[in-house]
Order: structure tokens, then sequence, then C-alpha cells
């Protein structure tokens, strides 16, 4: 199939210089070289799930409540955080 992609100057001169080296046709490097990108991406495997754990960080302070995230941030910064 024929199709017309735009590439970057460092992309396609590292084409040409395999080909060159290689004697094999700029369109075949540039096939076999895509194909083996393919295939990498297709068996790449998932990063390992993050977990978070949970502490028991203790009892909370008598008076703090963790329900109003604002009025908690007024208590703990102050007026310095407007």
């Amino acid at each position: 199939m024929r199709t017309t992609v735009t590439l970057e100057k460092t992309l396609a001169a590292g084409l040409r210089n395999v080909a060159r080296r290689t004697g094999r046709s700029f369109e075949r490097v540039l096939d076999e070289t895509l194909r083996r990108g393919l295939l990498d991406r297709s068996t790449v495997t998932r990063p390992k799930r993050f977990v978070v754990r949970a502490r028991n960080l203790g009892r909370m302070r008598p008076g703090i409540s963790l329900d109003g995230i604002a009025a908690l941030l007024e208590r703990i910064e102050g007026s310095a955080r407007r």
C-alpha cells in the first residue's frame, strides 16, 4: 500500500543509513522497523499496580473534623491562605 508520511530529518537519515549499510531499500527498512516497533508495543507488560496502604495515625485532636475541608484549612492555615 502506498502512503505518504512525514518523518523527522534525523529518523529519515537513520533509516537511509541503515538501508545503505545493509543494501536493502528504504521502504523495506522502514517496514521492518515499524513492524518491530508494533510487535514490541503489543508485548509490553503493564506496570505494577501502585497500592496505597492505609495506616492508623492515631486519634484526631478534639474539635477537628475532616468533614469540612474549608473549615479545617482555615483552622490550620488561618487567614494566610487567602
